[in-house]
């Protein structure tokens, strides 16, 4: 089966017309996802790349109080403004 040159080049943008759509999509939800009264929340992976500790300090910041924490659905989440305080705080002794 033989497909001509620009019948394959219109299918090829169509796929990839559909992988932006999808691609939007996606985007889309995880901003609904990853924010809470118009908040954005981070996980502990974003947490632990954004403040270079291990995830045994990030424990132990949660452990002793010094950083808020949210579990929704079995998983970890930090608003941005309480990381942004913990930061300033950290800084500030």
């Amino acid at each position: 089966m033989n497909i001509d040159r620009m019948e394959f080049i219109s299918w090829m943008e169509r796929v990839m017309d559909r992988f932006d759509m999808l691609n939007n999509h996606i985007d889309d939800l995880q901003k609904k996802r990853n924010s809470i009264d118009g908040e954005e929340l981070l996980d502990n992976q974003d947490l632990l790349q954004m403040l270079k500790i291990s995830s045994r300090s990030l424990q132990r910041y949660r452990s002793i109080g010094k950083l808020p924490y949210y579990t929704i659905s079995g998983k970890l989440y930090y608003k941005l403004s309480d990381v942004h305080q913990f930061i300033r705080e950290s800084f500030n002794k």
